[in-house]
C-alpha cells in the first residue's frame, strides 16, 4: 500500500505542537512522540520540521 502525501496548510505544525504542549511544557522528542500517539499512521511529522515549529508562541499563530 502506497503511503498518500498531502500537503497541509501552513501553521497546521505549528497548531499541532501548541496542542502537545498545553498539557505540559516538553522537549524536542517529546513533541514528535506524543504527536505520534495522537495520530499513529494517519500523520508523520519529519524532525527536520517540529524542530523550528517548537518555537511557537500562541500570539505568532494568531498573528498569522
Amino acid at each position: 500500500m502506497s503511503a498518500t502525501r498531502i500537503e497541509l496548510p501552513q501553521g497546521t505544525l505549528d497548531l499541532l505542537v501548541l496542542r502537545a504542549l498545553a498539557l505540559e511544557p516538553q522537549h524536542g522528542w517529546a513533541i514528535s512522540e506524543r504527536l505520534q500517539q495522537i495520530f499513529k499512521d494517519v500523520l508523520q511529522v519529519q524532525q527536520g520540521s517540529l524542530y523550528p515549529a517548537r518555537h511557537v508562541t500562541p500570539a505568532s499563530v494568531s498573528a498569522r
